[in-house]
C-alpha cells in the first residue's frame, strides 16, 4: 500500500510540474517572442510561420503536427515514448491557444529585451517539464525517431532541424534581425534548461585522508545514506600505510559530507573535486548506444541478399 501511494504521490506531482513547465514555455512564447514575430525552433517555430502566413493559430498547428508525429512515432520507437510525451504535448498547445490572444500585444517594445526574457521563460518551462519525465514533443519525437535507426544522437538531430526551422523564416520575413533573434532564443533555451536539468545531476567525488577513516565511512553511510570505498595507500612522507576514503555523492549533498568529516576529524586531509557524470546505483542510469556483434551484421547482410 505504501508503494502504491508513494508511486501516486510521485505521479502526481510529475503531471504538476509538467503542467507548470508547459505553461511557463507558452508564457514566455506567446508574451515575449510571438509579438516579435520571431521563429523559434521546434513545431511553435513552424507554428509561428504558419501563423502568419496563413493566420491558422499557433497551437492548432503546433497539436496537429504534433498528433501527426506521435502517431508515426508509435511504430517506429514504440508505446512508452508516445504515452510520456502525449500530456506534454497535450498541454503546451493548451496554454499556447489560451496565452496567444491575451499576450498578442506582449509586454515590452524592446525586442531583444523581449527575446532574452521569453527565451528564459521557456528554458525554464522546458527544463521543469524534463526533470519530471515530460518532453514538449515536436523535434524531440524527429529525433527520437532518427536516433533509433542510425548513430546521430537525439541532441544533433535537434539541432539541426531547429537550425533549419529558424534559417526558413528568413524566406518569410525578409529580415535577418529576425532570424538571429530566433538563434538567440535557441541557445537561451537550450542552456537554461541544461541548467535546470543538470542542478540535480551534478556530482562530487570526495578523497578523504583520516585516521578516523571508520568512523567517517560509517557516518556517511548512516547520515548521508551514501556509500564510501576503502582504498590502502602509503603516505611517503611518513612511510606508513593509510586507508582513503572515496566518496560519490550529488553536489547539493556536499555540505552534508563536509559537515560529518569536520565533525569527527577537523585535521582530516579532503579534496573535492566536480564530476561530470556518475552512473550507476543510487545515480543516474547509463545510456549507450551498443554496437552490433560482427555476426549479426553478417546475418543481416545474409537476409538481405
Amino acid at each position: 500500500m505504501t508503494f502504491s501511494k508513494t508511486n501516486m504521490w510521485r505521479t502526481t506531482r510529475d503531471y504538476v510540474f509538467i503542467t507548470f513547465g508547459m505553461a511557463l514555455y507558452a508564457f514566455g512564447f506567446c508574451g515575449f517572442i510571438l509579438p516579435e514575430k520571431v521563429v523559434i525552433g521546434g513545431l511553435a517555430g513552424i507554428g509561428t510561420i504558419v501563423y502568419f502566413v496563413t493566420g491558422i493559430p499557433v497551437a492548432i498547428t503546433q497539436y496537429a503536427l504534433n498528433l501527426l508525429l506521435l502517431a508515426i512515432a508509435y511504430k517506429v520507437v514504440g508505446k512508452k515514448f508516445v504515452m510520456g510525451t502525449i500530456y506534454g504535448a497535450t498541454m503546451i498547445s493548451v496554454f499556447v491557444a489560451i496565452f496567444q490572444p491575451l499576450l498578442a500585444d506582449g509586454f515590452t517594445h524592446e525586442p531583444f529585451m523581449n527575446v532574452v526574457i521569453g527565451g528564459i521563460c521557456a528554458g525554464l518551462g522546458v527544463g521543469i517539464a524534463f526533470t519530471h519525465n515530460g518532453s514538449s514533443g515536436g523535434t524531440d519525437i524527429v529525433a527520437a525517431m532518427v536516433s533509433k535507426y542510425t548513430n546521430v544522437s537525439i541532441g544533433r538531430t535537434m539541432l539541426y532541424t531547429d537550425v533549419f526551422i529558424i534559417s526558413s523564416s528568413y524566406f518569410i520575413f525578409k529580415q535577418i534581425d529576425l532570424v538571429v533573434y530566433g538563434f538567440v532564443v535557441l541557445v537561451l533555451v537550450s542552456y537554461v534548461a541544461d541548467m535546470v536539468i543538470n542542478t540535480n545531476r551534478q556530482a562530487v567525488q570526495f578523497t578523504i585522508f583520516s585516521t578516523k577513516w571508520e568512523e567517517i565511512a560509517t557516518a556517511i553511510n548512516n547520515e548521508a545514506k551514501r556509500g564510501c570505498t576503502v582504498l590502502s595507500g602509503m603516505g611517503w612522507y611518513s612511510k606508513k600505510e593509510v586507508k582513503v576514503l572515496l566518496v560519490m555523492c550529488r553536489k547539493i549533498e556536499s555540505v552534508t559530507i563536509s559537515r560529518i568529516i569536520k565533525s569527527i576529524d577537523p585535521q582530516a586531509f579532503t579534496t573535492q573535486a566536480n564530476v561530470n557524470g556518475v552512473y550507476g546505483k543510487g545515480f543516474d542510469e547509463l545510456k549507450v548506444r551498443m554496437k552490433e556483434p560482427d555476426h549479426q551484421h553478417a546475418q543481416a547482410d545474409a537476409d538481405k541478399n
